[in-house]
């Protein structure tokens, strides 16, 4: 217990302790979310504005955000929540159609669009899709604006590619995510080493620097028994 004790007081054991234990809750918040939720990404931030009514030219106008805060469509800086689902349970009836987020079918990066038409080939579900903002904007019946894998044979996204549906929005606060990918994530890893300087390296050449000069005493001593010695 007493060595517990003396563990438990350290000064660098709790900035260790407190550091897993950030990173431990991150981790189990996401994990949880990917259980609960059924699905390898349950959470996205919106930084594109092709769902967003007007189309965001700049993808990057928190005012359209702001000023449209809780639209249908999607804005930049929007917190998506998304649930895996069952293909058969989708909402294909356009413009009340499901919001799906799949797998880009050029290049494989993440894509939130809507649902316009789907297509049965050879048992395999394929989704036209379209983002919100391109072309003519939702909810016309869209004619313009398609997807580029709409022009694929057979056309659309296949069914395997689909992550799940959008189910919730939480607008602005994807900004904090936005702006860690340019100087925030940079920064707190800067804070993080910071502290791992503050509370072990410095400490360490605080320490050595005390020592010295108790190790050189004992050399002294040392050095005039030998001389009596010698007498």
């Amino acid at each position: 217990m007493i060595a517990l004790k003396k563990v438990w007081t350290n000064n660098y054991f709790k900035t260790v302790f407190a550091i897993v234990l950030i990173i431990t809750i991150v981790l189990g918040v996401f994990f949880g979310l990917q259980l609960g939720l059924k699905t390898s990404d349950p959470m996205l931030t919106v930084i594109s504005g092709s769902m967003s009514i007007p189309y965001d030219a700049s993808d990057y106008n928190i005012w359209l955000t702001l000023t449209h805060p809780f639209d249908r469509t999607l804005s930049v800086g929007d917190i998506i929540i998304i649930q895996g689902i069952n293909i058969k349970d989708l909402n294909t009836n356009y413009p009340n159609s499901d919001i799906i987020v799949f797998r880009s079918p050029i290049n494989g990066e993440l894509i939130v669009h809507r649902i316009i038409g789907t297509e049965v080939v050879n048992g395999t579900t394929y989704f036209q899709t379209k983002g919100d903002g391109n072309g003519n904007p939702w909810p016309q019946t869209p004619r313009t604006g398609f997807d580029p894998w709409d022009n694929n044979n057979p056309p659309g996204v296949p069914q395997n590619l689909v992550v799940g549906k959008v189910i919730m929005r939480i607008p602005w606060f994807g900004w904090i995510t936005i702006e860690m990918r340019t100087w925030a994530l940079p920064v707190v890893i800067s804070l993080l080493l910071l502290l791992v300087v503050i509370e072990f390296v410095i400490p360490i050449f605080k320490n050595n620097k005390k020592t010295e000069p108790h190790n050189e005493t004992q050399r002294q001593v040392l050095i005039r028994q030998i001389i009596l010695l010698q007498k």
